[in-house]
């Protein structure tokens, strides 16, 4: 009882003395070319008029007069709407110590760490993101929101929802001795065996404040456990954490590599299907008839399949894993696009290097998607799998998220690699000739 009147003498201080930045002055965007979100197509020269983080208005014309207020001249780059990654895990990156420092690092440990990949993450041009699983995330979501660090805006997770030994089992690995005093993991840890307990893993996802539910429908390909395909949800527990998810105005994601456990979860009613290596026929025709979204983080496919190559990277246990199912997304990608499933942008960033995402455009690209398809991938239709209207375009009315690149990224998508002007809500993170790598 003395923990909880401490937290409660404690939270409305801290919630007192969280500084919040005064808002930034109104601006001008002069800028050379203009990517339409919408159309997909690259206009002419225009000036984009931002005030109280808002596009007020846009004025045709690069050179347009703006009296009365601060002028950047961005008229040698493209400016488009700032992109969103829907697939990150802000709070970690991949190394062969990963393993080994989830036993000796604490939660204050990630959370340092996060910022500094929060920072990269927006300097590359990602206003937005959607982390899928990290317990400090949600944490740090509030401390950008705040004004206390830089960073995309983010919508978190929080623990994700698996199944006892599951992709999601924060116990996959431990010995006897470990596993016996820690206990099986419940919901409250994100693990359920059952219809109530999916309810009551979203309902605990709710009081931890999440943005969005995660699942993982099927095995996965870095958990300490051997298929990386096998379903790992029934059906009705799936539709038990959709509906409750619905009760509080979630959308889940489903984590899904294997056949089997992506039709369940699409049968469902999930949003979207992440990573999705198994990709069927049948699983794409249920998913354009039910609308669902396909993220498919071809960057971390690669990424692992080029780290499986490498002794002492990956435990045994992962590398095979890594080497079979990594290779493959790029490929069901392109087979996905060209089958008419609606695709939008994700990296699972963490898994590689954060503030490299835009690479994953490239990969698109290589697969046969077009770059004007990809681009609008993480704008236009990144906002409609988060459901929100006010950002993904540049028009009057919305968020100001703007981003500015040399080169025009339609005709040569390697363009989204050297973003140099970032702004997130009217207020800008990076200006031309800033030093790329600073923080």
């Amino acid at each position: 009882m003395r923990t909880f009147a401490l937290l409660a003498l404690l939270s409305p201080l801290s919630l007192a003395t969280a500084q919040t930045a005064p808002p930034p002055a109104p601006t001008a965007l002069h800028c050379g070319q203009l990517f339409d979100a919408r159309s997909g197509k690259v206009l002419g020269p225009h000036t984009l008029l931002v005030k109280d983080g808002r596009i007020e208005r846009i004025v045709s014309g690069g050179n347009a007069d703006v009296a009365g207020v601060a002028s950047i001249d961005l008229r040698d780059r493209t400016c488009s709407p700032g992109w969103t990654d829907l697939h990150v895990h802000i709070y970690d990156q991949s190394s062969p110590q990963t393993y080994s420092e989830g036993f000796r690092l604490d939660p204050v440990d990630y959370a340092y760490r996060s910022v500094g990949y929060a920072q990269k993450t927006l300097r590359a041009g990602f206003t937005s993101v959607r982390d899928l699983g990290g317990e400090v995330t949600p944490h740090l979501r509030d401390a950008i929101n705040q004004g206390l660090v830089d960073g995309p805006r983010i919508w978190a997770a929080g623990t994700s929802i698996g199944t006892t030994g599951g992709h999601a089992d924060p116990t996959n690995g431990y010995n006897h001795a470990l596993s016996h005093l820690i206990g099986p993991p419940g919901p409250t840890e994100g693990v359920i065996n059952s219809v109530d307990d999916a309810r009551q893993a979203v309902r605990q996802r709710y009081k931890e404040g999440s943005d969005v539910i995660k699942i993982t429908a099927t095995g996965g390909v870095l958990s300490y456990a051997k298929s990386g395909d096998a379903p790992q949800f029934t059906v009705d527990e799936i539709r038990a954490v959709v509906d409750t998810a619905n009760d509080y105005g979630y959308r889940v994601a489903a984590h899904a590599h294997g056949e089997e456990g992506m039709y369940r979860a699409v049968e469902a009613g999930v949003t979207s299907i992440e990573h999705g290596t198994y990709m069927s026929d049948r699983v794409m025709k249920l998913m354009k008839e039910k609308g669902t979204w396909y993220v498919p983080t071809i960057y971390a496919g690669r990424f692992v399949a080029d780290k499986a190559k490498v002794d002492g990277y990956f435990p045994e246990v992962v590398r095979p894993k890594a080497a079979r199912i990594g290779a493959l997304i790029q490929d069901t990608a392109a087979k996905a696009y060209r089958n008419g499933v609606p695709i939008a942008f994700g990296t699972d960033m963490g898994v590689g290097p954060h503030g490299d995402n835009a690479r994953e455009f490239i990969y698109m690209v290589e697969a046969g998607i077009p770059a004007a398809v990809a681009l609008q991938s993480a704008t236009v239709r990144a906002a409609e799998v988060l459901g929100v209207d006010d950002q993904g375009v540049l028009e009057p009315g919305k968020r100001a998220d703007v981003i500015a690149m040399p080169g025009n990224p339609v005709e040569d998508i390697n363009a989204v690699m050297d973003v140099d002007f970032v702004m997130k809500d009217g207020r800008v993170y990076r200006r031309p000739g800033d030093d790329a790598d600073a923080e």
